[in-house]
């Protein structure tokens, strides 16, 4: 099939005369981007506010008109790398990466793919733009599958070459972003429509690469001329379209969020769209899709515009959007921008394009209103349709065309190319959206009030809804401007950045600078207090017969002497597929970019054909429906996604300036009353998969949460949510400065992702204990007294109905406290009903929130826990009892505060877990998380504690002293360590050191790291090296000496011999960009003769000291999604370490020079030196019979 004849607009072909092509470029192109301006407000349009006062500022009454556009006079370095003429192609905005101002910062970007660059009887060679005669079709054989970059900020074309395999040629095709990710389904080429393929170019690395992988169980299949969202962040959702043979109306949805990837056709309520295709949709911020025109199975053009919403209970429906529409389209393009759909161009057939003042036209969802470049639209404009006429308003003709692309990046609206009466199209079109930010509650009202004089019937007020809807106009600025708070300084506690407000800035608290372990060693008599009571209520349950001891018959006795009556464990328990502690712990050194890695599918398509019919506006009746099934929608979602929107920003979030909570005491009731539904139909033990993240106690510092977000991924679209699952154990309040914070997004991630996100209860989510620790005081001074008791007394009601544990892959119990003294099989935890509270609690439920594993591995059995009377510390012959009983292999607990994060007992069967760091201003701790991958291999990921001079006393906010004199009054208990046993190999972290035959000598490496200094790694000066340096392209390399390269967790080294690839050529030459200093190498083949501290036992026996070893230049981390799967040659780490950054996967170098300590990166292991240090999984060894 060469020909698309159903891509010409009319009969299928255009039956224009206009003779001659008119390219759409103006202005004197200085290669930057343009001012862009938008009408001035007619004098109905504005009224001056204020009383009459000489200084009145002035608001906007009715909604803005649609804004005009200019022609953007792009840079590009060579032709090619503009995409040229061109229609049916797609244009997807792509988010920033990194955080402005930072090293690997990359602006927002539009991608161009495909399209078709050729019309019958053109050849499309020369001819800017591409012209042919009107009756001619499109040429399927000129489809293309190239990607093209536009980079915002730097106003340049760049054309793309990504690895991986490209999807084939195509046009009329749909694509849209997924955090970083470009993907594409569907349209058609030369051969037909294209193959069922979700295809992804993924653009998170400095190398775009495709991915390709197939989604479980049908899909949408073949088709085009289709639309497709991302909806609420999350679903990816497949409308309409053509499958070759008949338009279609039918809805799938694909929850990216969910594993395995899996399409579901929906079936919504309400009245939807016809049969149609070349329709568009694009999907609000807060979850609203929008699908507006398209044409029907009798080839008749739509108006009319649909919104699909979906339900807390899962149930999606459709409804009519209030409105006039200007003008039925087709084969146009829609993109919001706030509130407001940006539409433009289309096509009505029989030669015919939509133009005058409808050609660009706004729907304004905050007031149910349409509006052209003129006015709000009341009737359906009848418009001039001698479109192939030559002059005419310049601005119209600009955007008068059909099949082009749009893309929306902040408020700015972007059109590329499209069809003009046989003429394909290459200008790049820009317009500002002013009016985006301006819906407030009394404007949206204002218009909609105007609109309602010419549409009796319609209801007044706003077309969905706004996150300002509530909001108190009292509180805006008297001039209408908007209000920027200061930066605030760096934090305390972990938090990011200490609460600073001028007007507070007078009686600064005084801060402890050194208060120490001696400090925490102090007794918590008042904590002792405050669960003695509870304690002892649950106690009297149990004499009066209340509560059932525990059954033993089927374990062992772990009595207080501590004489075991049990095997160890179970023989089949401990196989080769079981759990195991990871050879390496991650601890952060540098900030890295979040990436979403790894989504994909496919799909297919046929021949192109006929389509729609007419669709009335819709009645006032229909309009007030859609109002309220929109009302409705976000009432029940806007609250979760405001708080994520708010506070889940990783790298950039900061404390508020004044302490004043964001939301209100009933925003807050909503999202408690959407988060304990959902908590209510939970099991008491979460039954949950790997791959999963494991987070310790938060307590309030959520300037902790958001470094580990920002350092290991986030749980959205955009980090690593649609992958890998989360689970927290529990005390997200108390002690810390941002207790609402912490627990108020973790309920609004649970709302959005129920099935990914996971929270079980600690032993500070109770009131008798939040009361006396900091929540309470913390609610009451930041949301005042009436309010915040109320908040306190919601938010715990909540706590009572969090499940209390979690068993992954039925091999890992996690839990926040440990077994005791009473718990001996998992059914006893299951068997708890909720809602429950401490004081209604039995033994059980104490034992599991606040008992404590003994001092070491050597204390068995049980003892009296410094906690409190009636609490108990259990030893490791419990641990192995109990996995013995329960057919487990680990157990994963929080609740005490450990100095590297994570600490294990029971020789390796218990693994205790903190997040926060510097527990209470005082522990001076690290915080660390676990991630257990697919293999079921547990890799500790690590923060430390900032530097002390963030946490100055000149830093302190006075608002901060409360908190300050409650861990002052109220101690914490002391942090768990222990003295580490002789035969304790801390477990699972392994560097390799090989070393040169070059060196010529034995020269005595420096005495090894201890193990308690891998959190502060320092080059010893106990040894020198020498290694080939580069410093400039097409320079020499030169010959200096380095410090001895020392190994850390996971790394080896000797080099025996180290050939040169032509990638060090290429770095050489300055082709390959690449940090310098720099050591290349990494071809090697060398000698073990060191392994790094915490190295794992079979690592130690594969590699022992002595052995022959090869190296690859990737070297896989082990832990990546991508290495979970096998696919080493992709590791994340690698290419977001050492080759964007020359560090290894701490984020540090280790090489360092002798004459002034400075470093030098590391290209692969960076092998042209007498030693260096790579990762041991990019080793392999090297057999006896091979010399190297």
């Amino acid at each position: 099939m060469d020909e698309d004849s159903s891509m010409v607009p009319v009969n299928d072909h255009d039956q224009h005369d206009e003779a001659q092509s008119q390219r759409d470029a103006s202005g004197d192109g200085g290669g930057s981007m343009p001012a862009f301006s938008s009408p001035e407000p007619t004098g109905s349009q504005q009224e001056a506010v204020g009383g009459g006062e000489a200084q009145s500022a002035q608001v906007v009454v009715g909604p803005r008109c649609a804004p005009p556009y200019s022609v953007v006079d792009a840079l590009m370095d060579k032709k090619e790398d503009g995409p040229g003429p061109r229609c049916g192609h797609t244009l997807t905005a792509v988010p920033a990466v990194g955080e402005e101002g930072t090293p690997g910062y990359i602006g927002p970007r539009l991608v161009l793919f495909g399209g078709a660059t050729a019309l019958e009887g053109n050849s499309g060679g020369t001819g800017t733009p591409t012209s042919a005669a009107p009756s001619a079709g499109i040429r399927l054989a000129g489809a293309t599958a190239d990607v093209h970059c536009y980079d915002v900020l730097s106003n340049k074309w760049t054309r793309l070459t990504p690895f991986g395999e490209p999807p084939t040629p195509r046009a009329a095709h749909v694509a849209t972003a997924v955090g970083t990710m470009v993907v594409i389904q569907g349209g058609i080429g030369p051969a037909g429509l294209s193959a069922e393929d979700l295809h992804v170019l993924d653009l998170t690395q400095q190398r775009p690469r495709w991915h390709r992988v197939v989604v479980q169980g049908p899909g949408p299949g073949p088709r085009y001329g289709h639309v497709m969202a991302l909806v609420g962040q999350r679903y990816l959702m497949a409308i309409g379209g053509n499958d070759g043979k008949r338009p279609l109306a039918d809805v799938w949805a694909l929850d990216t969020a969910a594993k395995p990837y899996e399409w579901r056709k929906l079936e919504p309520e309400g009245e939807g769209p016809p049969p149609c295709m070349y329709a568009t949709a694009s999907a609000r911020s807060d979850g609203l899709l929008l699908l507006c025109g398209g044409r029907d199975a009798n080839s008749v053009p739509l108006a009319s515009a649909y919104g699909l919403a979906k339900h807390r209970d899962g149930r999606w429906e459709w409804a009519i959007a209030p409105g006039v529409s200007p003008s039925a389209r087709y084969q146009h393009a829609a993109v919001f921008v706030n509130a407001r759909l940006h539409v433009s161009g289309g096509a009505l057939g029989g030669g015919r394009m939509v133009e005058d003042s409808s050609s660009v036209a706004v729907l304004d969802t905050a007031a149910g209103v349409w509006c052209d470049t003129k006015s709000v639209v009341t009737s359906p404009r009848t418009g001039r349709y001698s479109a192939d006429a030559a002059g005419g308003d310049a601005s119209v003709e600009l955007t008068r065309r059909c099949r082009h692309a749009a893309a929306a990046v902040g408020d700015l609206i972007f059109i590329y190319g499209g069809l003009r009466g046989g003429v394909l199209l290459d200008g790049l079109l820009v317009a500002e959206d002013l009016a985006a930010a301006e819906t407030t509650y009394a404007a949206s009202h204002a218009a909609a009030a105007a609109a309602t004089n010419s549409a009796p019937g319609r209801l007044p007020g706003r077309y969905g809804f706004s996150d300002e809807r509530n909001r108190d106009l009292s509180d805006s600025a008297a001039d209408g401007a908007v209000v920027l708070e200061s930066p605030v300084a760096p934090p305390v506690n972990g938090d990011l950045h200490n609460d600073i407000s001028s007007e507070n800035a007078i009686n600064p608290g005084i801060r402890r600078t050194s208060k120490g372990v001696e400090y925490l060693v102090e007794a918590s008599a008042a904590e002792a207090e405050a669960i003695s009571a509870t304690l002892a209520a649950a106690k009297a349950r149990q004499v009066n017969g209340e509560v059932e001891l525990p059954d033993r018959d089927c374990g062992g006795e772990a009595s207080p002497s501590g004489t075991p009556t049990f095997s160890l464990m179970k023989p089949d328990s401990m196989g080769s597929a079981g759990i195991r502690l990871h050879h390496r712990a991650v601890v952060v050194a540098a900030e890295t970019g979040g990436a979403l890695g790894g989504m994909a599918r496919q799909f297919s398509i046929d021949q192109f054909e006929n389509e729609g019919r007419r669709v009335s506006y819709g009645t006032p009746e229909s309009a007030t429906a859609a109002r309220k099934l929109l009302d409705r929608q976000m009432s029940i979602s806007s609250v979760p996604k405001k708080v994520i929107a708010h506070l889940l920003k990783p790298r950039g979030w900061k404390p508020p300036v004044r302490r004043q909570f964001f939301l209100d005491c009933n925003e807050i009731a909503d999202l408690c009353d959407s988060a304990e539904r959902i908590f209510s139909n939970e099991p008491t033990v979460l039954q949950l998969k790997a791959p999963i993240k494991i987070f310790g106690d938060l307590h309030g510092q959520f300037g902790d949460l958001m470094r580990l977000f920002d350092e290991y991924g986030s749980p959205s679209t955009a980090g690593d949510i649609s992958y890998i699952d989360y689970l927290f154990l529990g005390d997200y309040v108390d002690r810390g400065q941002h207790s609402l914070e912490t627990i108020c997004l973790l309920l609004a991630l649970k709302v959005e992702y129920q099935h990914n996100v996971h929270l079980i209860r600690g032993n500070h989510e109770a009131a008798d204990i939040n009361a006396l620790f900091g929540f309470r005081i913390e609610c009451i001074e930041r949301m005042g007294e009436r309010d915040g008791i109320w908040v306190w007394h919601r938010i715990n009601r909540l706590f009572n109905w969090l499940p209390l544990a979690a068993s992954i892959e039925k091999k890992i119990l996690c839990m926040h406290g440990g077994i005791g003294r009473s718990i001996n099989h998992v059914e006893q935890i299951e068997s708890i009903q909720r809602p429950i509270t401490m004081e209604a609690g039995s033994i059980v439920l104490m034992d599991l929130l606040w008992s404590d594993p003994t001092e070491n591995d050597s204390v068995e059995g049980l003892r009296p826990n410094a906690r409190g009377p009636g609490l108990v510390t259990f030893g490791p012959d419990r641990v192995m009892e109990f996995c013995n009983n329960n057919d487990l292999q680990l157990i994963v607990r929080a609740h005490e505060c450990v100095m590297d994060g994570f600490e294990r007992f029971a020789q390796g069967h218990l693994i205790t877990l903190f997040s926060a760091t510097n527990y209470c201003g005082t522990a001076n701790n690290a915080g660390a998380i676990l991630v257990l991958g697919r293999d079921l291999v547990v890799v500790p990921k690590l923060i430390h504690p900032l530097p002390p001079a963030l946490s100055s006393t000149e830093a302190s906010h006075p608002d901060d002293t409360w908190m300050q004199e409650l861990n002052a009054n109220r101690p914490a208990t002391p942090t768990r360590g222990r003295p580490q046993a002789p035969n304790d190999k801390g477990g699972s972290l392994a560097w390799i050191s090989l070393q040169t035959e070059a060196s010529g000598d034995d020269r005595q490496l420096p005495p090894p790291l201890s193990p308690s200094s891998i959190a502060e790694y320092h080059v010893s000066s106990g040894g020198y090296m020498r290694g080939a340096v580069y410093r400039e392209p097409n320079q020499p390399l030169t010959i200096e000496e380095f410090h001895i390269p020392r190994p850390k967790v996971n790394e080896i080294l000797k080099t025996k011999a180290c050939g040169v690839c032509h990638s060090d050529l290429h770095v050489m030459k300055g082709e390959i960009p690449f940090s310098s200093p720099c050591a290349i190498g990494h071809e090697i083949t060398g000698e073990v003769v060191e392994h790094g501290p915490l190295t794992d036992h079979k690592i130690v026996q594969r590699f022992s000291i002595g052995s022959r070893v090869v190296g690859a230049f990737i070297m896989p981390c082990g832990t990546c999604s991508y290495c979970a799967k096998g696919d080493d040659d992709l590791c994340e780490d690698f290419f977001a370490y050492n080759r964007a950054k020359g560090t290894l996967y701490d984020g540090e170098t280790r090489l360092f020079l002798r004459h002034d300590d400075s470093p030098v990166y590391m290209y692969s292991m960076g092998e042209m030196a007498e030693y260096c240090v790579t990762p041991a999984h990019g080793l392999a060894p090297l057999p006896e019979s091979l010399p190297f």
